[in-house]
């Protein structure tokens, strides 16, 4: 008789099998941790229906792995090497995924790392694996790294799809079962010309949902205000930042609720969905060099905000100041095989070519304080608190879309 399988149904993609090992992987304490470690973190404060958990999103990357390793051809034992790395790859998360990593020191990567190398996790997978293999694949390096950690992996084409299956916003459905059937290992992962079509719709999923979900202004001011709280809590030691593994969503919550002042305040602030609001915000496409914004370090707007706070008579912890994120779109680098040669998706697509131009269209630096104090800023003039880039008089703004009305 062969080994015994079990079945998940999965609301992506179906029923999906493990093998004993897998099952026993996932039963350890570490693992299920993360069916309590929302996916995208506060973001169902905007779109209820994203209560998706790491869980699910790593037993669908574990899915991916596991039909591109077959599509590659690989050994059995590279097969089952790159499905337990995929399985673990988010297995050092801390709550609410990323948010609480905008807090960090560290990548949760690093974690990832701690909890293979420190855990029962080890114990288990020493039976089967080189954990040193499993690190390395995890962190996108050697020949098989970039299956589950490279500019167009399997990771990412699972949370694209499971994003939008739970926000409900369209923008992220990919033709992933196009991307794998023309995905070939040599040397390094690379792209057939036949799969440009669809690696050019999974960049404007992204694109598309970097706005719509993930850099949404108020998904933005939500994460801003918890990550303050969060950052409170590690500077009065409530928590050890260093063992953050440890804690899921409601550990943190609940450590929230029962302090007092600002933390319980921001935290009742959330629970009511009294967000702060968005006082000002200077797009990037407004600078000639709009790069330069982030060489802006955080000390400098903690300054920024100390300023802005002491100039308008209010708390400094209630001034924030958000640059959005780096619109890095690493698919953009991703090598397309053309007659037995490699060239960058950029190079071969004029779309990819268009959006890499694009793509600080989008990103902003904001300032949001409580609902309350709004009206003071109607004037308010960021380069008097922060060194801007120089701006692009000659374009003209604002024609094609105002995000506030889009999104």
């Amino acid at each position: 008789m062969g080994e015994k399988k079990k079945f998940i149904r999965d609301s992506v993609y179906g029923d999906i099998s493990f093998n004993e090992f897998e099952i026993s992987i996932m039963d350890q304490p570490q693992f299920q941790r993360l069916r309590r470690i929302k996916q995208l973190g506060l973001i169902n404060l905007i779109f209820p229906g994203a209560n998706h958990t790491r869980f699910e999103h790593s037993i669908g990357t574990m899915y991916l792995a596991s039909r591109l390793s077959n599509e590659l051809e690989l050994e059995q034992e590279d097969v089952e090497l790159v499905k337990t790395s995929a399985l673990l790859h988010d297995i050092g998360h801390g709550p609410f995924s990323h948010v609480s990593e905008g807090v960090l020191s560290f990548p949760h990567e690093e974690l990832t790392k701690y909890v293979i190398k420190n855990t029962s996790i080890r114990d288990i997978l020493e039976e089967k694996h080189d954990i040193k293999k499993i690190i390395e694949i995890i962190n996108g390096e050697g020949s098989l790294g970039p299956i589950v950690s490279g500019e167009l992996d399997v990771d990412r084409m699972d949370y694209l799809l499971r994003d939008s299956h739970y926000t409900g916003v369209a923008y992220g459905v990919i033709d992933y079962e196009r991307l794998i059937s023309n995905l070939k290992l040599d040397k390094t992962l690379n792209l057939d010309i036949k799969g440009v079509q669809a690696a050019e719709g999974a960049l404007v999923s992204r694109y598309f949902m970097y706005p719509s979900v993930y850099q949404h202004h108020t998904t933005r001011i939500v994460n801003s205000m918890f990550r303050r709280i969060l950052r409170r809590l590690i500077d009065e030691k409530t928590i050890e930042e260093k063992k953050i593994y440890r804690y899921d969503d409601t550990d943190i919550i609940a450590l929230c609720r029962s302090s007092d002042g600002f933390i319980k305040d921001i935290m009742t602030r959330l629970d009511n969905r009294n967000f702060f609001k968005r006082a000002h915000v200077v797009r990037l496409n407004n600078y000639k060099t709009p790069e330069k914004i982030y060489r802006i370090t955080q000390n400098q707007l903690r300054k920024a905000e100390e300023e802005i706070a002491e100039y308008y008579n209010l708390d400094k912890d209630y001034v924030i100041l958000n640059i959005a994120e780096y619109p890095r779109f690493d698919e953009m680098k991703t090598q397309v095989s053309v007659d037995k040669k490699l060239y960058p998706l950029n190079e071969i697509s004029n779309i990819v070519g268009a959006l890499s131009k694009a793509r600080f269209n989008i990103p902003d630096i904001s300032l949001y304080v409580p609902k309350e104090n709004q009206e003071k800023f109607k004037k308010f003039k960021l380069e008097n608190f922060l060194d801007l880039p120089e701006v692009d008089m000659d374009k003209h703004h604002g024609v094609h879309y105002d995000q506030l009305k889009l999104f």
